[in-house]
C-alpha cells in the first residue's frame, strides 16, 4: 500500500496535521503566531545548512529550529522590543536560508519544495519521521495538559498550582521546533505557521471546552490536508497551499457561522 504515493502523500498530511492541529491550539490561545513565524522561517537557514553539510535536511532543520526556539524562549517576557526582535530573527533568518542554498556548489536546487512543501516526493522514511516526530508532539501535549493550560490561563494562578509557567512555554517552543522540522516537507517553512494556527481558529468557532477545541483543530487540520491534496490533483497545482486554501475555506465558513448566531442572539 505505501508504494502508491498518494497514499504516502495523504498519511503524510494527516500525521502533519494532528500535531499541528494540536499544538495549534496553545499557539493561538498564547498569541505565539510570530513566535511559530520565526521557527518556520528558520527553517530555510536549516535546510541550506543540512545540504552543505551532507546530512538529512529534518536533522539540518531541526537544529536550526530548535536553536530559533531556545533563542526565542530566552527574549521571551523582555517587553516591546520583543515583536522587533521576532521580525528581525524571523526574516533575517529566511533571507540567510534563501541566500544560503543558492551559494551552495554543485546543488540544483528546488526552492518551491522548502517554501511551499513537496509532500508527494514523500518517502517511507519521511512518513516514519512525520508520524514518530508528531507521536512526540501528541504524547508530550497530552502529558503536559493540564500544566499548559493553567499555565495558558494566569501565570499567578501557575505558580499557585506550584507549576512553573516559564518551564512550560519552553516545552511549547521546543514542541514548535519539532513540528517545524517534520512539516517543511508537507507544507514548507511559507506555510507552517497556518497550518498551526488556522484549524485552530475554525475549531474555536465550534467548540465550548478546550478539550473540544483541540479534537475538532486536529479533525479540521486532517480534513484540510486530504481534502487539499485532491484538489491539488484535480487542478494540477501544489499541495501544501491546496491544502491551507482548505483549511482558510473552513475558518470562513466557522467565522461567518458564528456571526450569524451572534446577530440571531442580539
Amino acid at each position: 500500500m505505501l508504494d502508491d504515493f498518494l497514499v504516502r502523500a495523504a498519511l503524510a498530511g494527516v500525521g502533519t496535521a494532528i500535531a499541528a492541529g494540536l499544538l495549534g491550539c496553545f499557539v493561538v490561545w498564547r498569541r505565539m503566531a510570530y513566535f511559530g513565524d520565526a521557527t518556520a522561517h528558520a527553517a530555510v537557514l536549516g535546510v541550506a545548512l543540512a545540504l552543505l553539510f551532507g546530512t538529512s535536511i529534518t536533522l539540518g532543520v531541526g537544529a536550526v529550529a530548535l536553536l530559533m526556539a531556545v533563542l526565542i524562549h530566552g527574549l521571551s517576557g523582555q517587553g516591546a522590543a520583543v515583536d522587533t526582535m521576532l521580525g528581525v530573527l524571523a526574516h533575517g533568518a529566511l533571507a540567510l536560508g534563501l541566500v544560503a542554498v543558492t551559494l551552495i556548489p554543485g546543488q540544483r536546487i528546488d526552492l518551491d519544495a522548502y517554501l511551499f512543501g513537496d509532500v508527494l516526493s514523500v518517502t517511507r522514511t519521511d512518513l516514519a519521521v512525520i508520524w514518530g516526530g508528531g507521536a512526540v508532539v501528541v504524547a508530550t501535549l497530552w502529558w503536559h495538559w493540564s500544566a499548559m493550560l493553567t499555565a495558558t490561563l494566569s501565570s499567578d494562578l501557575a505558580y499557585a498550582a506550584g507549576i512553573n509557567p516559564r518551564r512550560e512555554q519552553l516545552v511549547l517552543t521546543l514542541l514548535l521546533a519539532a513540528v517545524v522540522a517534520v512539516a517543511i516537507k508537507v507544507v514548507g517553512a511559507l506555510l507552517i505557521t497556518a497550518l498551526l494556527i488556522i484549524p485552530a481558529a475554525a475549531a474555536r468557532n465550534y467548540a465550548s471546552t478546550p478539550e473540544r477545541m483541540a479534537l475538532l483543530s486536529m479533525a479540521i487540520g486532517a480534513l484540510s490536508a486530504i481534502a487539499g491534496l485532491r484538489l491539488a490533483v484535480i487542478f494540477d497545482t501544489t499541495v501544501g497551499p491546496a491544502i491551507i486554501c482548505v483549511a482558510a475555506s473552513i475558518f470562513a465558513v466557522s467565522a461567518m457561522g458564528t456571526a450569524l448566531r451572534r446577530l440571531r442572539s442580539a
